[in-house]
Protein backbone atom coordinates (compact mmCIF):
# COMPACT_ATOMS: atom_id res chain seq x y z
CA UNK A 1 0.00 0.00 0.00
CA UNK A 2 1.46 3.43 -0.70
CA UNK A 3 1.99 5.67 2.17
CA UNK A 4 -0.46 8.47 0.87
CA UNK A 5 -3.19 6.08 0.94
CA UNK A 6 -2.18 4.39 4.14
CA UNK A 7 -2.19 7.69 5.97
CA UNK A 8 -5.71 8.32 4.64
CA UNK A 9 -7.15 5.42 5.33
CA UNK A 10 -5.47 5.60 9.53
CA UNK A 11 -7.21 8.92 9.34
CA UNK A 12 -10.12 7.23 8.28
CA UNK A 13 -10.12 4.36 11.25
CA UNK A 14 -9.33 7.14 13.54
CA UNK A 15 -12.47 9.27 12.36
CA UNK A 16 -14.30 6.04 12.58
CA UNK A 17 -13.83 5.59 15.94
CA UNK A 18 -14.10 9.25 17.12
CA UNK A 19 -17.51 8.47 15.51
CA UNK A 20 -18.55 5.92 17.61
CA UNK A 21 -17.53 7.75 20.86
CA UNK A 22 -19.51 10.43 19.94
CA UNK A 23 -22.65 7.78 19.72
CA UNK A 24 -22.13 6.79 22.62
CA UNK A 25 -22.67 9.86 24.38
CA UNK A 26 -26.19 9.77 22.37
CA UNK A 27 -28.88 9.56 24.81
CA UNK A 28 -30.54 7.64 22.77
CA UNK A 29 -28.16 4.90 21.94
CA UNK A 30 -27.64 5.19 26.05
CA UNK A 31 -31.11 3.92 26.49
CA UNK A 32 -30.85 1.18 24.05
CA UNK A 33 -29.03 -1.84 25.99
CA UNK A 34 -28.16 -4.05 22.72
CA UNK A 35 -26.66 -1.17 20.64
CA UNK A 36 -24.65 0.75 23.19
CA UNK A 37 -23.14 -2.94 24.10
CA UNK A 38 -22.17 -3.48 20.56
CA UNK A 39 -20.76 0.02 19.96
CA UNK A 40 -18.62 -0.67 23.54
CA UNK A 41 -17.31 -3.65 22.31
CA UNK A 42 -16.56 -2.19 18.63
CA UNK A 43 -15.28 0.82 21.04
CA UNK A 44 -12.94 -1.29 22.89
CA UNK A 45 -11.55 -3.38 19.86
CA UNK A 46 -10.94 0.09 18.39
CA UNK A 47 -9.22 1.83 21.38
CA UNK A 48 -5.77 0.36 21.33
CA UNK A 49 -5.27 0.05 17.70
CA UNK A 50 -6.20 3.85 17.21
CA UNK A 51 -3.33 5.27 19.95
CA UNK A 52 -0.87 3.15 17.62
CA UNK A 53 -2.25 4.72 14.44
CA UNK A 54 -1.86 8.29 15.94
CA UNK A 55 1.38 7.86 16.92
CA UNK A 56 2.41 6.48 13.12
CA UNK A 57 0.82 9.81 11.73
CA UNK A 58 2.22 11.62 14.11
CA UNK A 59 6.00 10.58 13.19
CA UNK A 60 5.27 10.68 10.02
CA UNK A 61 4.54 14.47 10.29
CA UNK A 62 7.32 15.16 12.68
CA UNK A 63 9.60 13.04 9.57
CA UNK A 64 8.00 15.51 6.91
CA UNK A 65 8.32 18.69 9.23
CA UNK A 66 12.36 17.43 9.03
CA UNK A 67 12.76 17.02 5.44
CA UNK A 68 11.61 20.91 4.47
CA UNK A 69 14.04 21.88 7.38
CA UNK A 70 16.86 20.24 5.71
CA UNK A 71 15.86 21.88 2.25
CA UNK A 72 15.78 25.42 3.98
CA UNK A 73 18.10 25.39 6.78
CA UNK A 74 21.76 26.69 6.22
CA UNK A 75 23.29 26.07 9.59
CA UNK A 76 25.83 23.42 9.35
CA UNK A 77 25.12 22.18 12.77
CA UNK A 78 21.50 22.43 12.80
CA UNK A 79 21.35 20.61 9.51
CA UNK A 80 23.22 17.81 10.88
CA UNK A 81 20.83 17.14 14.08
CA UNK A 82 17.65 17.61 11.76
CA UNK A 83 19.78 14.61 9.27
CA UNK A 84 19.85 12.16 12.95
CA UNK A 85 16.65 12.62 13.94
CA UNK A 86 15.00 12.41 10.48
CA UNK A 87 17.17 9.49 9.86
CA UNK A 88 15.79 7.82 13.34
CA UNK A 89 12.46 8.72 12.41
CA UNK A 90 12.53 7.20 9.20
CA UNK A 91 13.79 4.01 10.66
CA UNK A 92 11.24 3.68 13.21
CA UNK A 93 8.09 4.29 10.61
CA UNK A 94 10.08 1.68 8.42
CA UNK A 95 9.71 -1.23 11.07
CA UNK A 96 6.60 -0.17 12.05
CA UNK A 97 4.64 -0.26 8.95
CA UNK A 98 4.29 -3.52 9.04
CA UNK A 99 2.52 -3.66 12.31
CA UNK A 100 0.09 -0.36 10.86
CA UNK A 101 -1.05 -2.50 7.94
CA UNK A 102 -1.87 -5.33 10.23
CA UNK A 103 -4.20 -2.77 12.50
CA UNK A 104 -5.88 -1.78 9.63
CA UNK A 105 -7.58 -5.41 9.51
CA UNK A 106 -10.62 -4.92 10.71
CA UNK A 107 -11.47 -6.51 14.39
CA UNK A 108 -13.78 -9.21 14.24
CA UNK A 109 -16.92 -8.16 15.81
CA UNK A 110 -16.89 -11.53 17.73
CA UNK A 111 -13.80 -11.26 19.33
CA UNK A 112 -13.73 -10.96 23.11
CA UNK A 113 -17.17 -12.99 23.06
CA UNK A 114 -18.13 -16.69 24.53
CA UNK A 115 -17.72 -19.64 22.02
CA UNK A 116 -20.04 -22.71 21.59
CA UNK A 117 -18.26 -25.76 20.21
CA UNK A 118 -20.63 -29.09 19.25
CA UNK A 119 -18.53 -31.91 18.90
CA UNK A 120 -20.22 -34.69 16.94
CA UNK A 121 -19.42 -38.30 15.59
CA UNK A 122 -19.05 -38.43 12.14
CA UNK A 123 -18.37 -41.84 10.16
CA UNK A 124 -16.75 -44.25 12.06
CA UNK A 125 -19.73 -46.05 14.15
CA UNK A 126 -18.39 -46.28 18.28
CA UNK A 127 -14.49 -45.33 17.14
CA UNK A 128 -15.58 -42.07 16.11
CA UNK A 129 -17.79 -41.42 19.53
CA UNK A 130 -14.49 -42.38 21.33
CA UNK A 131 -13.04 -40.37 19.75
CA UNK A 132 -14.96 -37.12 20.20
CA UNK A 133 -14.71 -37.80 23.93
CA UNK A 134 -10.42 -38.02 23.17
CA UNK A 135 -10.90 -34.18 21.48
CA UNK A 136 -13.29 -33.36 24.10
CA UNK A 137 -10.80 -33.70 26.60
CA UNK A 138 -7.82 -31.67 24.73
CA UNK A 139 -10.05 -28.98 24.65
CA UNK A 140 -10.57 -28.85 28.07
CA UNK A 141 -6.65 -29.13 29.02
CA UNK A 142 -6.18 -26.45 26.40
CA UNK A 143 -8.93 -24.33 28.06
CA UNK A 144 -6.75 -25.19 31.77
CA UNK A 145 -3.93 -23.99 30.27
CA UNK A 146 -5.24 -20.82 28.43
CA UNK A 147 -7.45 -19.58 31.75
CA UNK A 148 -10.69 -20.50 29.99
CA UNK A 149 -13.89 -21.25 31.79
CA UNK A 150 -15.35 -24.20 30.53
CA UNK A 151 -18.80 -24.93 31.27
CA UNK A 152 -20.40 -28.95 29.94
CA UNK A 153 -24.31 -27.59 28.01
CA UNK A 154 -25.23 -31.54 26.96
CA UNK A 155 -23.38 -34.65 25.99
CA UNK A 156 -24.65 -37.65 25.18
CA UNK A 157 -22.68 -40.82 25.70
CA UNK A 158 -22.49 -44.31 23.83
CA UNK A 159 -22.29 -47.29 25.31
CA UNK A 160 -18.81 -48.00 25.41
CA UNK A 161 -17.86 -44.75 27.17
CA UNK A 162 -17.76 -42.24 23.96
CA UNK A 163 -20.31 -39.62 22.77
CA UNK A 164 -22.23 -38.99 19.74
CA UNK A 165 -22.45 -35.54 20.90
CA UNK A 166 -20.79 -33.17 23.71
CA UNK A 167 -21.53 -29.40 23.67
CA UNK A 168 -19.23 -26.95 25.83
CA UNK A 169 -19.36 -23.32 26.16
CA UNK A 170 -15.84 -21.90 26.58
CA UNK A 171 -15.44 -18.09 28.48
CA UNK A 172 -13.01 -15.24 28.76
CA UNK A 173 -11.91 -12.97 26.43
CA UNK A 174 -9.40 -14.92 24.27
CA UNK A 175 -11.79 -17.88 23.63
CA UNK A 176 -13.58 -17.06 20.27
CA UNK A 177 -10.10 -15.51 19.06
CA UNK A 178 -8.33 -18.79 20.16
CA UNK A 179 -10.62 -21.43 18.96
CA UNK A 180 -12.88 -20.34 16.17
CA UNK A 181 -11.15 -21.81 13.44
CA UNK A 182 -11.69 -25.48 15.11
CA UNK A 183 -14.85 -25.94 13.24
CA UNK A 184 -14.71 -28.90 10.70
CA UNK A 185 -13.79 -31.99 9.97
CA UNK A 186 -11.31 -33.96 12.34
CA UNK A 187 -9.99 -36.99 10.71
CA UNK A 188 -8.55 -39.79 13.17
CA UNK A 189 -6.31 -42.55 12.40
CA UNK A 190 -5.62 -45.67 14.58
CA UNK A 191 -5.96 -49.21 15.61
CA UNK A 192 -9.35 -48.60 17.51
CA UNK A 193 -9.46 -50.08 21.12
CA UNK A 194 -12.68 -52.30 19.25
CA UNK A 195 -10.69 -53.63 16.56
CA UNK A 196 -9.18 -57.14 17.58
CA UNK A 197 -6.89 -57.87 14.32
CA UNK A 198 -4.46 -54.71 14.69
CA UNK A 199 -5.82 -52.83 11.90
CA UNK A 200 -5.89 -48.84 11.21
CA UNK A 201 -9.09 -47.47 11.05
CA UNK A 202 -9.91 -44.19 9.53
CA UNK A 203 -12.84 -42.38 11.47
CA UNK A 204 -14.47 -38.59 11.69
CA UNK A 205 -15.38 -36.37 13.96
CA UNK A 206 -16.84 -32.58 13.32
CA UNK A 207 -16.70 -29.63 15.46
CA UNK A 208 -18.88 -27.04 15.03
CA UNK A 209 -18.22 -23.51 16.34
CA UNK A 210 -20.21 -20.26 17.37
CA UNK A 211 -19.58 -16.93 19.34
CA UNK A 212 -22.32 -17.03 21.67
CA UNK A 213 -24.76 -14.73 21.98
CA UNK A 214 -26.87 -13.16 24.58
CA UNK A 215 -30.35 -12.97 25.17
CA UNK A 216 -30.97 -9.03 24.33
CA UNK A 217 -29.25 -9.96 21.08
CA UNK A 218 -31.75 -11.99 19.31
CA UNK A 219 -35.15 -11.96 19.58
CA UNK A 220 -37.10 -15.50 20.71
CA UNK A 221 -40.69 -15.86 20.42
CA UNK A 222 -41.72 -17.95 23.50
CA UNK A 223 -44.70 -19.11 21.00
CA UNK A 224 -41.94 -20.66 18.78
CA UNK A 225 -40.80 -23.28 20.80
CA UNK A 226 -41.69 -26.68 21.54
CA UNK A 227 -40.70 -27.52 24.86
CA UNK A 228 -40.75 -31.24 26.16
CA UNK A 229 -40.23 -32.62 29.65
CA UNK A 230 -38.65 -35.88 30.13
CA UNK A 231 -36.39 -38.22 32.62
CA UNK A 232 -32.47 -37.88 31.95
CA UNK A 233 -31.13 -41.58 31.09
CA UNK A 234 -27.78 -42.64 30.28
CA UNK A 235 -25.77 -44.51 27.85
CA UNK A 236 -28.19 -47.72 27.03
CA UNK A 237 -30.99 -46.18 27.94
CA UNK A 238 -30.88 -46.77 32.11
CA UNK A 239 -32.14 -43.77 33.92
CA UNK A 240 -29.84 -41.78 36.29
CA UNK A 241 -32.31 -39.21 37.35
CA UNK A 242 -36.01 -39.80 38.70
CA UNK A 243 -37.25 -37.15 38.07
CA UNK A 244 -37.83 -35.36 35.01
CA UNK A 245 -35.18 -32.56 34.50
CA UNK A 246 -34.28 -33.54 31.10
CA UNK A 247 -35.25 -30.94 28.68
CA UNK A 248 -36.06 -30.54 24.59
CA UNK A 249 -36.61 -27.65 22.75
CA UNK A 250 -37.52 -27.41 19.18
CA UNK A 251 -37.41 -23.90 17.68
CA UNK A 252 -40.47 -24.67 15.01
CA UNK A 253 -40.06 -21.86 12.77
CA UNK A 254 -36.08 -22.99 11.79
CA UNK A 255 -36.17 -27.01 13.14
CA UNK A 256 -33.53 -26.66 15.42
CA UNK A 257 -33.91 -28.69 18.08
CA UNK A 258 -31.14 -28.86 21.09
CA UNK A 259 -31.42 -31.05 24.46
CA UNK A 260 -30.05 -30.91 28.08
CA UNK A 261 -30.01 -33.21 30.71
CA UNK A 262 -26.94 -32.44 32.79
CA UNK A 263 -28.29 -30.52 35.28
CA UNK A 264 -30.79 -32.11 38.00
CA UNK A 265 -32.82 -28.71 37.51
CA UNK A 266 -35.16 -28.53 34.87
CA UNK A 267 -34.65 -24.48 35.19
CA UNK A 268 -31.11 -24.83 34.54
CA UNK A 269 -31.20 -27.18 31.62
CA UNK A 270 -33.44 -25.14 30.09
CA UNK A 271 -31.40 -22.20 30.56
CA UNK A 272 -28.64 -24.26 28.91
CA UNK A 273 -30.54 -25.44 25.95
CA UNK A 274 -31.74 -21.61 25.31
CA UNK A 275 -27.86 -20.25 25.24
CA UNK A 276 -27.50 -23.15 22.30
CA UNK A 277 -30.37 -22.50 20.57
CA UNK A 278 -29.72 -18.21 20.46
CA UNK A 279 -26.11 -18.89 19.37
CA UNK A 280 -27.67 -21.45 16.79
CA UNK A 281 -30.24 -19.14 15.04
CA UNK A 282 -27.71 -16.49 15.72
CA UNK A 283 -25.35 -18.16 12.80
CA UNK A 284 -28.32 -18.94 10.19
CA UNK A 285 -29.41 -15.16 10.32
CA UNK A 286 -25.74 -14.01 9.98
CA UNK A 287 -25.32 -16.86 7.30
CA UNK A 288 -27.84 -15.21 5.57
CA UNK A 289 -26.90 -11.76 5.78
CA UNK A 290 -23.76 -12.70 4.46
CA UNK A 291 -25.11 -14.82 1.40
CA UNK A 292 -27.22 -11.84 0.48
CA UNK A 293 -24.32 -9.71 0.71
CA UNK A 294 -21.78 -12.15 -1.05
CA UNK A 295 -21.61 -16.04 -2.48
CA UNK A 296 -21.14 -17.41 1.31
CA UNK A 297 -17.93 -19.04 1.93
CA UNK A 298 -18.42 -21.90 3.35
CA UNK A 299 -15.58 -22.68 6.41
CA UNK A 300 -16.68 -25.22 8.37
CA UNK A 301 -17.44 -28.66 7.50
CA UNK A 302 -20.38 -30.21 9.34
CA UNK A 303 -21.48 -33.57 7.22
CA UNK A 304 -18.88 -35.63 8.91
CA UNK A 305 -17.53 -36.89 5.84
CA UNK A 306 -13.83 -37.93 5.72
CA UNK A 307 -13.39 -36.23 2.49
CA UNK A 308 -13.88 -33.13 3.79
CA UNK A 309 -11.42 -32.66 6.82
CA UNK A 310 -9.64 -29.81 8.04
CA UNK A 311 -7.09 -31.72 10.21
CA UNK A 312 -5.71 -35.00 10.57
CA UNK A 313 -4.70 -36.74 13.94
CA UNK A 314 -2.17 -39.89 12.65
CA UNK A 315 -2.33 -42.37 16.12
CA UNK A 316 0.51 -44.55 14.37
CA UNK A 317 2.78 -41.91 13.29
CA UNK A 318 2.16 -39.58 15.66
CA UNK A 319 1.66 -37.01 13.63
CA UNK A 320 -0.98 -33.91 13.65
CA UNK A 321 -1.62 -32.30 10.20
CA UNK A 322 -3.90 -29.04 9.76
CA UNK A 323 -4.50 -28.98 5.60
CA UNK A 324 -6.05 -25.71 5.87
CA UNK A 325 -2.28 -24.45 6.03
CA UNK A 326 0.08 -27.16 5.18
CA UNK A 327 0.81 -27.32 9.22
CA UNK A 328 2.89 -30.81 10.02
CA UNK A 329 4.04 -31.50 13.49
CA UNK A 330 4.84 -34.97 15.43
CA UNK A 331 3.97 -34.16 18.97
CA UNK A 332 0.49 -35.89 18.54
CA UNK A 333 0.75 -37.07 22.46
CA UNK A 334 1.25 -33.57 23.31
CA UNK A 335 -1.54 -31.95 21.27
CA UNK A 336 -3.76 -34.19 22.86
CA UNK A 337 -2.87 -33.17 26.18
CA UNK A 338 -3.88 -29.83 25.31
CA UNK A 339 -0.31 -28.11 23.97
CA UNK A 340 -2.32 -26.94 20.84
CA UNK A 341 -0.12 -23.49 20.68
CA UNK A 342 1.75 -23.99 17.92
CA UNK A 343 -1.17 -24.87 15.82
CA UNK A 344 -3.30 -21.94 17.01
CA UNK A 345 -0.86 -19.57 16.24
CA UNK A 346 -0.25 -20.71 13.05
CA UNK A 347 -3.93 -20.72 11.87
CA UNK A 348 -4.44 -17.08 13.49
CA UNK A 349 -0.80 -15.77 11.31
CA UNK A 350 -2.72 -17.51 7.98
CA UNK A 351 -5.78 -15.37 8.91
CA UNK A 352 -4.26 -12.45 9.79
CA UNK A 353 -1.20 -12.67 6.46
CA UNK A 354 -5.30 -13.76 4.45
CA UNK A 355 -6.85 -10.65 5.43
CA UNK A 356 -4.15 -8.69 4.53
CA UNK A 357 -3.67 -9.43 1.52
CA UNK A 358 -7.25 -8.69 0.60
CA UNK A 359 -6.51 -5.17 2.22
CA UNK A 360 -3.84 -4.33 -0.26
Amino acid sequence: MQTNALLERLEREIEHYHEIEQKLSEPAIASDPTQFKALSREHALLAPRVERMQTFIHEHRQLHDLQRLLETETDDELRAMAAEEAEQLADRIASARGEIEFLLIPPDPNSGRNLLMEIRAGTGGEEAGLFVGDLMRMYLRFAEQRGLKVDLISAQETEIGGYKEVVLAFSGEEAFDLLHREGGAHRVQRIPVTESGGRIHTSAVTVAVMPEVEEAEIDINEQDLEIDVYRASGAGGQHVNKTESAIRITHIPSGIVVTCQDERSQHKNKAKAMRVLRSRLAEIQEAERASRDAALKKEQVKSGDRSERIRTYNFPQGRITDHRIGFTAYNLNDFMNGYMDDLLEALIRDERDSKLKVLR
